[in-house]
């Protein structure tokens, strides 16, 4: 029995391990954006897709199902969809990451894609399947150098620790990201109402 404890031991610090290996710093995160084109219409769109997930994190579903009309850039905010059977949440977005999504939907307009398109979408207006995501990080990882394993929650998990870095709350986060806060431990975290989780997102300070 100590043995299976001391085998089930290792692999929770294993798995730490990883975890805190795949967390990107600030100059990767920053150097995995730049690494898509500044000026195809499909690097712009991919450098956008990469903040909304690093900035706001979003799971890449969450991402893809976004419609143009859920993101507010003129408020900074993001309405993101409800996900099996949940409800759906606001979230605030800081004003460099909504400065990147703008040049994507300006080029949006020029490309005539049709707003009733996903906000991620192909320059044809189709939707984006979670396996091009799962291919253009690595891709995206390789060209900026970077040697560590870069997935989509990667880039959710740098988000919640930037943010616990930067002195927020565990349960605002928790809000801002969706995660469902269960059992008794929802008696002893403090109760953050939408306007303040938004709020203290757009005032997060970050530019590319």
């Amino acid at each position: 029995m100590s043995d299976q404890r001391t085998s089930v031991a290792d692999r929770d610090t294993t798995r730490e391990e990883e975890s805190r290996a795949e967390l990107l710093t600030p100059d990767e995160a920053r150097d995995l954006i730049t690494s898509a084109s500044h000026r195809a219409p499909t690097g712009i769109r991919n450098r956008a897709l990469v903040v909304m997930m690093y900035r706001a994190g979003l799971r890449p579903g969450e991402a893809l199902t976004l419609g143009f009309d859920d993101v507010d850039l003129e408020s900074g905010t993001i309405r993101v969809p409800a996900r099996k059977g949940g409800v759906s949440r606001t979230i605030g977005l800081d004003e460099g990451s909504v400065a990147v999504l703008r040049r994507w939907a300006d080029r949006r307009g020029v490309q005539g894609i049709d707003p009733s398109a996903p906000f991620f979408c192909t320059l044809s207006g189709e939707t984006l399947k979670a396996a091009y995501v799962r291919e253009l990080l690595p891709r995206l990882a390789r060209r900026a150098g970077i040697t560590k394993r870069v997935h989509p929650l990667s880039l959710r998990y740098t988000c919640a620790s930037e943010m616990a870095a930067e002195g927020l709350p565990t349960a605002l986060i928790e809000k801002h990201l969706g995660v469902a806060v269960s059992g008794s431990a929802r008696r002893y975290l403090r109760t953050f109402t939408d306007d303040e989780v938004m709020a203290a997102a757009r005032e997060r300070v970050w530019s590319l």
